[in-house]
Parts: structure tokens; C-alpha cells; sequence
């Protein structure tokens, strides 16, 4: 059998929201967003309000308790992403999304790269330590509106990236060598607006990978893209990497 027959190319799969929807969560940048409906529910997950103020803090332990996100399951669209990953073509997933559903469909998780944190894990703010939003989440059912941190009182938050945090320079690192080294990028779910994820998609077409975005909405790198579906998502990005899977 020749290299050509048996060649893998590396995929990279850049999520957004909207290969979460199907899964329940709501997309908070969208149209009919979160953050758009009520600007005020954007101060529970900005850093400064949140250090800063007591209440906030306290509503934020609200919001993570009646979040969809920890509840949520995996849809058609993370399995396919994990069945192409166990066909043998090396896939790497960055996503935007912070709910875990990647790596509960089955993708290794590290071959998951997530660019704006985890919400399934909690941090404190002072010492670094990280325990399971689970616990955290207890605590609070059980009185503690605003729980601190076990190993040194310091104020604990959720391992996502808030409104003006930084992202971790080691997970933005890997995730521009995945885009350089990719031979295929998938955008999916994305709206391609939010920096520096966005310009992950550019950044693979300037190496000469194969552009593909699945998204609802036009975004701001279509005209690079060799190929853009606007079917749904639960329906096209399985068609998608199954073909892809075919060879």
C-alpha cells in the first residue's frame, strides 16, 4: 500500500457555542445571547467585579448552580468528533467552550485544548489550588454563599477564563502550533469573532491547510474558507468527518 493510500492528515477542530446548543447549553454571544440580553449577567464573570465585590461573587455561585453546562450531555456532533479521533486520523479539538462535553464524548482529553478554562473545576485565586466544581458546588448548597478556599481562605472561582483574564499562554501556544501544523481546520459552531480563537482559522489557511467552517451565520473568515456549511450542526459536522474519516 503506498504513503498516499495510508497518509492521516491532522484535522483540528476549532468549537464554539454551537456545537453545544443541541446539548441544551445556550449560547451566550449569539444573537439572542446572554450577554446581549442582560449586560448586568456580564459582571457575574468579569474578573474585577468579581474579585471586587461580595455580591457578585455570591450571584456567580447562583448562576454555577443552575448552569446547563454541568448537567449537560454530549450530541450527535462531540460523538463524531471522537468516533474520527478512535478511526486513526489524529484529530486535536480547540474549543472555546468550557463545559467538558469534548472529553465526556470520548476525546482524550489531551488532545482537547481548552482555550477558555473548564467550568467542571474550581481555582483559588491566591494559592492556585484546583478542586472539582462538584465540591464547591456543595458547599454553597449547603450555606456557604460565597465558599472559600480550603488550603488558604483565599476567594475561589471557576477555572474559566472571565472577562478580562488572560488565557493561559501554554494552551494559546499549543493551539497556534496545532493550526501551523494542521492539514485540514474545521471551524464549528463558531462565530469567528472573539480574539485570538478567530484568528486561529486564518492562521491555518496562511499555512496552507483546508479551511472549513459550519456555522449558521457568516463570519469574518469566509471568503478564506475552501469550504462553508450552514446546514445544523447536530447534521453536518457528523456527515463531515465521517467523509473525512472515509479518506
Amino acid at each position: 500500500m503506498s504513503s498516499e493510500t495510508t497518509h492521516r492528515p491532522l484535522v483540528a477542530i476549532l468549537s464554539g457555542a454551537g456545537i453545544s446548543t443541541d446539548s441544551g447549553i445556550p449560547d451566550y454571544r449569539g444573537p439572542q445571547g446572554l450577554w446581549r440580553r442582560d449586560p448586568e449577567a456580564e459582571k457575574l464573570v468579569t474578573y474585577e467585579y468579581y474579585m471586587t465585590d461580595p455580591d457578585i461573587r455570591r450571584r456567580s455561585w447562583e448562576m454555577r448552580r443552575d448552569s446547563k453546562a454541568l448537567h449537560a450531555r454530549p450530541n450527535g456532533a462531540h460523538e463524531a468528533v471522537a468516533r474520527l479521533e478512535r478511526s486513526g486520523v489524529p484529530v486535536r479539538v480547540i474549543t472555546q467552550n468550557v463545559d467538558g462535553l469534548h472529553q465526556i464524548a470520548g476525546m482524550p482529553a489531551r488532545k482537547v485544548l481548552e482555550l477558555h478554562g473548564t467550568a467542571r473545576a474550581v481555582r483559588c485565586t491566591h494559592c492556585e489550588a484546583r478542586s472539582g466544581m462538584d465540591e464547591a458546588l456543595e458547599r454553597v448548597a449547603a450555606g456557604e454563599a460565597d465558599p472559600a478556599c480550603r488550603e488558604c481562605g483565599g476567594i475561589l472561582k471557576s477555572a474559566t477564563v472571565m472577562f478580562g483574564e488572560n488565557l493561559d499562554p501554554e494552551v494559546l501556544t499549543e493551539a497556534v502550533a496545532v493550526a501551523q501544523a494542521c492539514e485540514i481546520f474545521i471551524a464549528v459552531g463558531t462565530s469567528l469573532q472573539v480574539q485570538p480563537a478567530a484568528s486561529l482559522a486564518g492562521l491555518a489557511a496562511e499555512h496552507g491547510a483546508r479551511l472549513i467552517i459550519v456555522n449558521a451565520e457568516p463570519t469574518p473568515y469566509d471568503e478564506l474558507a475552501d469550504e462553508v456549511v450552514r446546514e445544523p450542526i447536530s447534521v453536518a459536522l457528523p456527515a463531515l468527518l465521517d467523509r473525512i474519516a472515509a479518506g
